[in-house]
């Protein structure tokens, strides 16, 4: 007697594996194999191969099923004989999609009632996670040859990444800024000097317009990048900031730009220190 379960559910589709409890392990993964390329061609069926993904509904179906195409690509990575039926191309196009999603789904929740009634699988985007090592490369490669297509590359890596879309401006810019350099030497090198030049002066920046302690920030985003984030609780921004009342002067308010900057700079600089952990 065959058993079935239901991998993804969509008001379109219904997508289901079969499997007999029996079978040898080499056997259910022919069949999960098989179930991606079904995935990929409801993908392109239903649309979702265009730029633009139009509407409340086909938005909740591109997520429920690219979701479900996580979660098997998430099991089957543990099979040795695995072949991604994804070109490296694709997966980072639909990755960055599904994360422009998040982005905007992000922004309805804070703006209206809307209900958290879709999930989104962020972890385990975060276990195919393109680091600022690869992307270095890329561009050192792009810096040789000249290639265009490699600057594409790099876009589409960059949006597929959770890690690297907040910082794809200063990756931009670093490709713009040495592109008219002729001899750019140790691409890494340059990076971690553009990088340190870069932070340096964004947080000076903040300090001069909030008016903060210097020293006392300092510190306070060392102990930041050192935890691997932005701590908001306790007295540690109140720390930071200038003289305000506390019954006037609109003290919360500030105190909340304030957190917003600093989570903003923490955001675009950490964990891109090219080569360092």
């Amino acid at each position: 007697m065959p058993y079935f379960n239901i991998v993804a559910e969509t008001n379109q589709n219904t997508v289901v594996t079969e499997y007999e409890p029996v079978k040898a392990r080499s056997e259910n993964y022919e069949s999960e194999a098989a179930l991606e390329k079904e995935f990929i061609r409801l993908l392109g069926e239903q649309g979702y191969t265009d730029p633009q993904i139009v509407g409340e509904q086909q938005q909740k179906d591109f997520v429920i099923l690219f979701g479900a195409i996580l979660r098997m690509r998430n099991l089957l990575t543990s099979f040795d004989e695995f072949k991604d039926c994804f070109s490296e191309r694709e997966l980072q196009d639909y990755l960055g999609k599904y994360q422009d999603l998040r982005d905007e789904w992000v922004r309805k929740r804070e703006s209206t009632d809307i209900t958290g009634d879709i999930v989104f699988e962020i972890e385990l985007i975060k276990q195919i996670e393109i680091n600022i090592d690869y992307i270095l490369m890329l561009i050192k490669k792009y810096h040789e040859h000249e290639d265009k297509e490699l600057l594409i590359t790099i876009g589409k890596a960059v949006d597929a990444s959770p890690e690297l879309r907040s910082k794809k401006q200063l990756i931009e810019t670093f490709i713009a800024e040495i592109n008219g350099v002729a001899d750019v030497g140790d691409v890494m090198e340059e990076w971690n000097a553009y990088v340190f030049k870069r932070r340096e002066a964004d947080l000076s920046r903040i300090i001069q317009e909030e008016r903060l302690k210097t020293e006392e920030t300092r510190k306070f985003i060392e102990n930041a990048f050192r935890e691997g984030e932005v701590r908001t609780t306790g007295t540690g921004i109140d720390k930071l900031m200038p003289p305000v009342s506390r019954f006037g002067g609109n003290r919360a308010q500030k105190k909340q730009n304030i957190i917003d900057k600093l989570k903003g700079f923490f955001e675009k600089y950490f964990g891109i220190m090219g080569g360092r952990s």
